[in-house]
C-alpha cells in the first residue's frame, strides 16, 4: 500500500519548498515527506523544520497505515525528532562553531552509550544536543561559563526550543531535569542522566576542561571512579587507548593496597 500522503498526486505546491541551512543560511530544497536533506552549500545534515516526529503524527491517512509501516521506519523518529533539536541547537549558537561541536561530539558518543545501556534515545540524544544551552545566557547575565550558572539557565531555554517542536510534557521534563544538574549526578540517577553524563565527560575530558592524567594507572582510575555506567566506562577505555583489562588489574591494585593499610 502506498500511504496517499507520500502520493504526489495528492500533494499540493507548498509541499516542496526551501528553507534557509541553520549553518550557512543557503535555500535547501525540502518535499514534504523528507526527514533530513544535506546543503549544498556546507554538507550539513538538516531536519526538514516543517516536519514533527515523524508522518503519522500529522498526516490525515496515518490511520490507514500506520500498521502496514516497517519497525525500522517507525524507530527513526525518535532519531528524527532528535535531528529537528540538533538544528535548533545550531541555530541557537549561531556561528558559535566551538559550542555546537562539542555538543555533536556528546551526542556522537552519547547515542553509543544510550544503545548500549537500552536508554531512551530520543531523551538521551534531545539532552546531549541541549545540555550546555544555558551557556549564552550564563555569559551575559553573570560573565561566567561555571557549571551552577548552566544548570540555573539551561532548563528554561531547553523547555522553549522543545515546546516548539512539540515534544510531549514527559519528554520536556526529564530532559530539563537532566540540563538541570548534568554536572552534578545524585546519588541514584536514571540510565538516561547516565549516558548523558559519561559522554559529556569523555569530550571534556578530550578538550582538556577537566585534566588528563598521563599514565595509564591514573586515568583508569579517573574511568573507575567517575563514569557512572559501565557501557560508559568501555566507551572511555576505548576513546583513550585503555585496555579493559588495565582498567580492571588497577582497580584491583587499588582494593589491594587498601586491604593492605
Amino acid at each position: 500500500m502506498k500511504c496517499p500522503g507520500q502520493d504526489t498526486r495528492y500533494w499540493k505546491p507548498a509541499d516542496i519548498f526551501e528553507a534557509p541551512c541553520p549553518t550557512c543560511r543557503k535555500a535547501v530544497e525540502y518535499f514534504k515527506d523528507d526527514a533530513v536533506r544535506t546543503c549544498r552549500g556546507c554538507g550539513a545534515r538538516v531536519a526538514n523544520p516543517h516536519l514533527d516526529f515523524g508522518c503519522a503524527s500529522y498526516c490525515k491517512f496515518a490511520a490507514q497505515c500506520l500498521k502496514e509501516l516497517p519497525p525500522e521506519v517507525l524507530a527513526q523518529q525518535k532519531h528524527l525528532f532528535a535531528e529537528h533539536v540538533a538544528c535548533e541547537m545550531r541555530r541557537y549558537f549561531g556561528d558559535d562553531e566551538k559550542r555546537i561541536r562539542h555538543a555533536e561530539k556528546v551526542a556522537q558518543l552519547a547515542e553509543q552509550i544510550a544503545r548500549g545501556e537500552a536508554a531512551d534515545m530520543a531523551v538521551v540524544l534531545a539532552a546531549a544536543y541541549l545540555h550546555d544551552i544555558g551557556i549564552k545566557d550564563a555569559e551575559r547575565l553573570y560573565n561566567s561559563t561555571a557549571a551552577r550558572y548552566q544548570e540555573e539557565l539551561g532548563p528554561p531555554t531547553a523547555r522553549g526550543i522543545l515546546m516548539e517542536l512539540h515534544a510531549e510534557e514527559r519528554l520536556v521534563d526529564e530532559i530539563c531535569a537532566i540540563i538541570g544538574h548534568h554536572h552534578h549526578p545524585g546519588p541514584e540517577e536514571t540510565v538516561n542522566f547516565k549516558a548523558l553524563y559519561d559522554a559529556d565527560l569523555i569530550v571534556n575530558i578530550q578538550e582538556g576542561d577537566i585534566e588528563k592524567p598521563r599514565e595509564p594507572g591514573r586515568l583508569a582510575a579517573l574511568i573507575n571512579s567517575r563514569f557512572l555506567s559501565e557501557t560508559g566506562k568501555s566507551v572511555a577505555q576505548s576513546t583513550f587507548g585503555l585496555a579493559p583489562a588495565a582498567a580492571e588489574q588497577n582497580t584491583y591494585s587499588r582494593k589491594k593496597e587498601g586491604h593492605a593499610t
